[in-house]
């Protein structure tokens, strides 16, 4: 069976969204038969398209800015048009991130948002995955995984006035991990079923 790739297509305003990315290609570059590579999305470049179009799947990251995706993944997003009418995306897995100050700071909304951006390009959705932890009870903590309680992608939260050498949390940074095995092993056990059904 051929490695499969997990790319990773995020952008990050002051730098805790990218320590997320960061931590979500660990997490899918420790899955057994898989290898992540990470892409800033500020400036598009045919190496970038390249690579999000070679990739089994693709994890998309950005900050959570007034309730939404930053203006610069936008720009990313609306610049993927040729690539929508091409369909060349179709089928790929698809899966996504996000960092704001706000506990809250309706992370939710921009997590939709890349759900259906991927689900505009034809792209099957992978979730976290994962129960809730942090306050969820009353024995819970800062360093659970999915402390934030998220359930569509990983959430980070970082205080606005630490930098991205603080900041996210252990757990958030543990999550975002698991978000990246998790999709890696996912794609595995998709190439294993296509690997298969060659045969």
């Amino acid at each position: 069976m051929r490695e499969v790739r997990v790319a990773i297509a995020f952008h990050s305003g002051y730098g805790h969204t990218a320590r997320q990315a960061e931590a979500v290609a660990r997490g899918a570059a420790s899955t057994s038969g898989a290898r992540s590579s990470l892409h800033d999305v500020t400036t598009p470049d045919d190496a970038l398209w390249s690579a999000l179009d070679t990739a089994d799947a693709i994890v998309f990251g950005t900050p959570t800015y007034m309730g939404g995706t930053s203006a610069v993944f936008q720009t990313f997003a609306e610049a993927t048009g040729p690539v929508w009418q091409e369909r060349r995306w179709q089928g790929k897995l698809a899966a996504g991130f996000t960092n704001s100050a706000g506990i809250n700071g309706n992370k939710d909304t921009t997590l939709s948002a890349l759900a259906v951006f991927a689900a505009q390009h034809g792209m099957l959705w992978v979730p976290l995955g994962l129960a809730p932890g942090g306050e969820y009870t009353s024995q819970g903590g800062r360093d659970d995984l999915n402390r934030l309680a998220g359930f569509t992608g990983a959430m980070a939260q970082s205080p606005a006035d630490l930098g991205p050498d603080q900041a996210p949390t252990v757990g958030d940074l543990r999550t975002a991990e698991h978000l990246g095995a998790h999709v890696a092993a996912v794609a595995v056990r998709f190439e294993l079923g296509r690997t298969a059904v060659a045969a």
